[in-house]
């Protein structure tokens, strides 16, 4: 599962990386995604809307397994 999170993140980083930012994979445990939120997006005061409306669904509907992601 978690090199398909990692292909997953690949297609999401350009957008993220367009507005200065970036997403790095932490780890995969049981269905949880963790990742570290980099650059722009680590300080942003939108970055949980980035988070959960942007990446964790994006990664739900491409690996029905994720249950959450979280930032760490």
């Amino acid at each position: 599962m978690e090199e398909q999170v990692k292909k997953v993140l690949d297609q999401i980083r350009p957008q993220l990386q367009a507005d200065g930012g970036d997403v790095k994979l932490v780890a995969v445990e049981d269905g949880i995604v963790k990742v570290q939120l980099q650059g722009a997006c680590a300080g942003c005061p939108m970055s949980t809307l980035t988070l959960k409306n942007g990446i964790e669904r994006i990664l739900k509907e491409s690996i029905p397994t994720v249950k959450e992601v979280r930032a760490v």
